[in-house]
């Protein structure tokens, strides 16, 4: 890592700015520095005088998380986890309206959004597809890799970004990162809150979020949203509605027992399936306006989502508590989709092809985790440990027909400058393919947290995980059954009482169904993390500040034997190779840079070897950057700005065919840096009333969403929206 004057100065700020430990600064706080609702204050007199405050809730408002949970199961600050961590804390999420976790990952620092098409997602992180989603801290990897349809975040109280791999809850999947979402919980008092939102292409959206105590031990919490849009896209609009309910019982003082339940129901109409051609035959770049869609005018997409949740907590004693968690979610999909493929001719705009399909998902996913967490003393110190099992099994099919006969599968497109939509609708009949799969992991996992000397910690554990396969999904055999142990290492020091320096190292791994020579089975693909960074908590606790440096190798990786590489595709054999090679650095900030300033800021860059392909579609810098300001002489007034920046990318599209003066010439896609900035005003009127404004893209920034396949399409214009909320 090359000492910039970046880095320089962050590392002079974290080795001599003076402030106090987190744990000093949490008993410092007073009431008014907590949520509104959320605090529980109890203060007593002791014979000397001294006065204890005890608090219950949140730790301070605004961008400055101290605690994430999905890293682990040990119960530890952010400063105290040995990777890179990030929180999308709730205020953020409302400040800028991010209502989907696409607008809260763009903010996220080294996540990069992959909007290939309007309902289908893509992430990517360190050079590496993001495949694991958690919901308090359990999940298995996306099924396809990408995240269909628009997930809501009214349910979430923050959203977790744990970068490199997670060994320990996880293991399975790609070296990039977890993202955990963590539910809404019943508060301590009761409150509803209404909030409504209108905006730019008729952006409708009602939320209310509500919370009440039944009796003195059953608490329960509730989430409605119904939201409706049009796009800048013709033709696609969607209708989303949100039901969540979280119900808890204090069984006894030291046991309780909840169980919540979670649907989203999202129907999008337009929608694209592919996207726009990027160049014309002779190789020039293609340039349509923002609002083309190759949609269809029937075309649609439906997804409901339900994901049932029960939860049993006990605690033994102080030190000791078992957590049992069991989820049952299943996801419906029913599509009829039209897709646009070929190369269109720059004088005509003529000669591609529409190519239509219906596809129907059913997925079904159980999920079990039973752990015991706890601190022990051993040789005069305290240590944590944690041991924990995990059972998990989806089952997965899907469908899709076609149109051969009618002669409406497969129409001549017209130029889609001009093009309303207007295509006979297929008769889906033919050439029924598909999918079933059924997938199955188990694991044990153990980790400790060990005092080995003053201020200095060891964070040691490990995962042994099976994972079993069958089925087939679209003629190809999906057996797989390979179990690994996955390790995971890191230490923690703090060498000055505000300042902590960290290195870890953490496996994932990945089944492959390629065979070799000898037609046996590949070893997993696996993914190397490691990673050495400092921490340091500024202005008593108020501000994070980390920089990290990361090497993640994927090793093992499936690539055709040259031996075999004439042969038909399905006689061909594999052997093991290196993959992506990733190095870099990340520096980032969250919490309160001056008074009344919050801020989010994340810098990230990296190089990447192994796949120029990769390398050309993968932004390498990419700057992320939220802030909030109250006015000090203006009571209730704010002003904020979210802005995302990336490098350019690029994509090799081949080369310019025969007939023209520049055959055999390379085509290639490029997208230039480019930043989206959106504005933020709010005012608020009383304690319980404010209005929110927001300017998305003000710059009106015409960019291309992604060049992670061949084809793309482009981002929203200028747009805005007035929020207003109301605390009953």
């Amino acid at each position: 890592m090359k000492l910039t004057p970046l880095n320089i100065s962050l590392l002079l700020a974290m080795s001599i700015s003076p402030y106090a430990l987190a744990e000093q600064a949490t008993a410092e706080l007073s009431a008014e520095q907590l949520e509104p609702k959320t605090a529980e204050n109890q203060i007593n007199q002791v014979p000397d005088d001294v006065e204890i405050v005890t608090v219950k809730g949140r730790y301070i408002q605004g961008y400055n998380a101290h605690s994430a949970s999905g890293a682990s199961r040990l119960d530890l600050a952010i400063t105290d986890i040995p990777q890179s961590v990030s929180v999308i804390t709730e205020a953020q999420m409302r400040d800028f309206q991010l209502t989907d976790i696409n607008s809260v990952l763009d903010t996220a620092t080294g996540i990069n959004v992959e909007r290939i098409e309007t309902d289908r997602t893509y992430y990517t992180a360190r050079g590496f597809d993001v495949t694991n989603f958690q919901i308090d801290g359990i999940g298995l990897p996306l099924t396809s890799g990408n995240n269909h349809a628009d997930e809501d975040t009214a349910i979430y109280d923050r959203v977790e970004v744990i970068r490199g791999a997670n060994g320990l809850m996880t293991g399975v999947g790609n070296p990039s990162a977890t993202v955990n979402f963590i539910r809404k919980r019943p508060t301590i008092d009761d409150q509803l809150l209404v909030t409504g939102t209108y905006g730019s292409e008729n952006n409708a959206r009602l939320e209310l979020d509500g919370s009440v105590a039944i009796t003195d031990n059953i608490s329960a919490r509730a989430v409605a949203v119904k939201h409706k849009q049009d796009s800048y896209l013709d033709r696609y609009e969607q209708d989303k509605n949100v039901l969540y309910a979280f119900i808890e019982a204090n069984l006894t003082d030291s046991t309780s027992l909840s169980v919540s339940h979670s649907y989203i129901d999202n129907d999008a109409q337009g929608n694209n399936w592919g996207a726009l051609p990027l160049y014309y035959t002779d190789g020039s770049a293609t340039d349509y306006d923002r609002s083309t869609n190759t949609s269809a005018d029937w075309s649609n997409w439906q997804v409901v989502k339900n994901n049932t949740v029960v939860e049993f907590s006990h605690f033994f004693n102080d030190d000791w508590r078992l957590r049992a968690t069991y989820s049952h979610k299943t996801t419906d999909e029913d599509t009829e989709l039209f897709y646009v493929y070929g190369t269109p001719d720059k004088t005509t705009e003529l000669g591609l092809t529409g190519y239509g399909s219906e596809y129907d998902l059913d997925e079904t996913t159980d999920l079990a985790d039973i752990y015991v967490n706890g601190d022990f003393e051993l040789f005069g110190r305290d240590h944590q440990v944690v041991v924990g099992l995990n059972h998990a099994e989806m089952s997965y099919n899907d469908s899709s027909l076609y149109d051969y006969t009618t002669g409406n599968g497969f129409p001549a497109m017209p130029d889609l400058n001009d093009w309303d939509g207007n295509t006979p609708k297929p008769t889906f009949n033919d050439g029924l393919t598909g999918s079933d799969v059924r997938t199955k992991q188990q694991a044990a996992y153990f980790t400790g947290r060990f005092n080995l000397f003053d201020d200095m910690h060891v964070i040691a554990g490990g995962r042994y995980n099976q994972w079993e396969a069958t089925g087939e999904a679209y003629s190809v055999d999906q057996y797989a059954d390979e179990s690994e142990f996955i390790p995971y290492l890191g230490m923690v020091y703090r060498f000055m009482p505000e300042v902590i320096a960290y290195a870890s190292y953490t496996e994932t791994f990945l089944a492959q169904k390629e065979l070799d020579i000898d037609d046996k089975m590949l070893a997993p693909v696996t993914g190397e993390s490691k990673e050495i960074g400092i921490k340091s908590e500024l202005f008593e606790g108020r501000l994070i500040a980390s920089v990290a440096y990361f090497d993640i190798l994927q090793s093992n990786l499936a690539v055709v034997d040259p031996a075999t590489i004439m042969l038909p595709p399905d006689q061909q054999r594999y052997i093991g190779a290196d993959g992506i090679n990733s190095k870099g650095f990340e520096v980032e900030f969250a919490g309160e840079l001056y008074p009344g300033l919050q801020a989010s800021i994340g810098y990230t860059d990296f190089d990447i070897e192994g796949d120029d392909v990769v390398a050309d579609y993968t932004p390498e810098k990419l700057l992320k950057l939220a802030a909030t300001y109250e006015f000090e002489s203006i009571d209730g007034l704010y002003v904020g700005l979210n802005m995302r920046w990336q490098d350019d990318t690029s994509r090799n599209q081949g080369v310019v065919a025969d007939g023209f003066d520049n055959a055999g010439q390379e085509i290639i896609t490029e997208q230039k840096a480019y930043a989206i900035v959106d504005l933020m005003a709010k005012y608020q009127f009383t304690d319980d009333i404010q209005l929110t404004i927001n300017a998305n893209n003000v710059t009106d920034e015409k960019y291309i969403t992604s060049l992670y396949w061949a084809q793309g399409y482009y981002g929203a214009p200028a747009n805005y929206s007035a929020t207003l909320s109301w605390n009953l």
